[in-house]
């Protein structure tokens, strides 16, 4: 196990850390500030892979796939929470559950109608497709040096919208207290439609990126949806800085986790049991280090209503 495969191990935990932040901040924001337990988000997620995987197909551009997954999303999550979702605000978290679970099962349904039970494929751009030496002996892949900096500038100009600007004021105090911003003459309702929306277009930006790297198939969202919620749990509810550093944390535990723990049990244990047990204690490591977070801070890392 030499340096260079350590490197190329973080910058791909990292890589996933900064997409898991992308499907997680806006799953944060919905739970923390609208108190919308939404299980469909990772459904938007799977959209915004899927419309861009064929976008793609079919156009040739890459950005306009992006572009177009990011639109298209954004219009069914305005449909779904005028539909459906504003009807659930307030109803108790169990019935949130239930509900958005059955959403779940109708968007892989029409998933399979749409483009059928196959998985689908998702190419990369032409110009990223081959590596870019970044020491002499490691190349690494262009395509993820552009989740890095994708991921870097969306946390940056999400940091900004949320601490810096009006709509931003009105989103943090309605994740410390709504009743009060209430009373303090903020329409929650355009809140939470924005914040649903903003929610929408961060899940399909992650679904377009990670569509070539990662199969675009049905239950893709339930997926990546267990992950992101680790995340918000480790972070704090409602915190967008608790989501990116918890994504982060979670992005390079899980990558390291099965990268490096195989090898090493392989180097203590006997062949087959470490074939057993190394893939079980990575598979898990992102569970034990939110029980070790929540033993420390049961609100997590960086709670909004602290």
């Amino acid at each position: 196990m030499d340096a260079i495969f350590i490197i190329e191990q973080i910058l791909n935990g990292l890589g996933y850390g900064l997409m898991l932040f992308l499907l997680a901040a806006g799953l944060t924001l919905v739970f923390g500030i609208m108190d919308t337990m939404n299980l469909a988000h990772g459904s938007l997620y799977m959209a915004g892979a899927y419309i861009a995987a064929q976008v793609h197909q079919a156009s040739g551009s890459f950005v306009g796939a992006v572009l177009a997954a990011i639109a298209a999303t954004v219009l069914v999550s305005w449909l779904l929470e005028i539909l459906i979702v504003r009807r659930l605000y307030p109803r108790d978290h169990l019935a949130q559950v239930i509900a958005t679970f059955g959403i779940i099962l109708i968007a892989d349904d029409g998933v399979k109608a749409l483009w059928g039970p196959s998985p689908l494929l998702a190419s990369m751009p032409t110009a990223l497709a081959g590596p870019v030496q970044l020491l002499a002996e490691l190349p690494y892949s262009a395509y993820r040096l552009l989740l890095l900096g994708a991921g870097l500038l969306v946390a940056a100009g999400l940091y900004l919208l949320v601490n810096h600007t009006r709509i931003g004021m009105l989103v943090r105090a309605g994740a410390s207290n709504r009743a009060m911003a209430e009373l303090m003459g903020v329409r929650v309702d355009r809140v939470f439609s924005f914040v649903f929306a903003l929610g929408a277009a961060l899940a399909a930006l992650a679904g377009a990126l990670m569509g070539p790297i990662s199969a675009v198939q049905i239950g893709m969202g339930e997926a990546i949806l267990i992950p992101a919620l680790v995340v918000i749990v480790i972070g704090g509810i409602g915190s967008v800085r608790g989501a990116f550093i918890a994504a982060l944390l979670v992005g390079l535990v899980d990558t390291a986790g099965r990268a490096f723990l195989p090898p090493l049990l392989r180097a203590v244990l006997p062949p087959a049991l470490a074939a057993d047990l190394g893939p079980a204690l990575a598979g898990i490591a992102m569970y034990l280090l939110m029980a070790a977070v929540l033993i420390l801070k049961p609100a997590g890392l960086f709670p909004a209503r602290a």
